[in-house]
């Protein structure tokens, strides 16, 4: 198992050097509260990171912070093709999507509005919409083009989510809790695409979860986070320390 005490053990060589996302010694406060502290992490380009821990741990936190939307301590870089950047191009699927249900926006409407400047309520021109329905057929979500938002599926949606998030061409992906409201050939659909794209895209994937079974067979590794980072492993690693506890 990997140490948050050891940071040298989580750097893979000569990959480190020429592609990574680093995360080095994140603190934040909220409150007068410490939800995270000292928080050190390497994420690989092409590798999907998952982070689990208890309610309250940080881990949402952890997100946020990176997306810039609460204060913290410490520093985030990336490292892309051997050029230190400050911060890297980040997608982002959210746990939830707050929308009227009852909303007449269609899937087509939430691509377009999330891609082009171009206002909803002038409508969507045959190009536009064959871009959409191409932007969508990666996520095998191409089907659900002209279905309203309120209709689809946790499944559904989370893969529109995704295909909105992957075209801003991220060089790190955050899922926050993909799980939720998802059934179980949903989620497997789901992580087969989130593992299609780090293999194609060669990009850093940061998973919150509490799905730790569901995860094994698609994640490189599973850091436990508990307001600091108390392990770092291999799934195997993870299964096995689980196994004996």
């Amino acid at each position: 198992m990997l140490s948050q005490n050891n940071p040298s053990s989580v750097v893979a060589g000569d990959s480190c050097r020429h592609c990574c996302i680093r995360i080095q010694d994140l603190t934040v406060c909220l409150g007068g509260n410490t939800i995270l502290n000292g928080v050190n992490l390497h994420v690989h380009c092409g590798d999907v990171l998952a982070i689990v821990g208890p309610n309250g741990a940080g881990k949402t936190t952890l997100l946020r912070a990176i997306l810039g939307e609460v204060p913290y301590r410490g520093s985030l870089s990336s490292l892309i093709g051997g050029v230190e950047r400050r911060r890297p191009r980040i997608g982002y699927v959210p746990q939830k999507l707050h929308f009227d249900p009852d909303s007449p926006v269609s899937v087509a409407d939430l691509v377009m509005a999330a891609t082009s400047r171009r206002p909803v309520w002038w409508g969507i021109g045959n190009q536009a919409l064959a871009r959409v329905k191409a932007i969508l057929k990666v996520f095998a979500a191409d089907n659900l083009v002209a279905r309203r938002v309120g209709e689809l599926s946790g499944g559904e949606l989370q893969r529109v989510l995704l295909a909105i998030a992957m075209t801003a061409e991220p060089e790190l992906l955050l899922l926050d809790e993909p799980s939720s409201g998802v059934d179980v050939k949903g989620l497997e659909l789901f992580y087969q695409l989130v593992r299609d794209l780090k293999k194609q895209h060669d990009i850093s994937v940061i998973l919150v979860t509490h799905d730790v079974a569901g995860i094994l067979a698609y994640v490189d590794r599973i850091v436990l986070l508990d307001h600091s980072i108390i392990t770092e492993s291999s799934p195997k690693e993870f299964l096995s320390d689980v196994r004996g506890s």
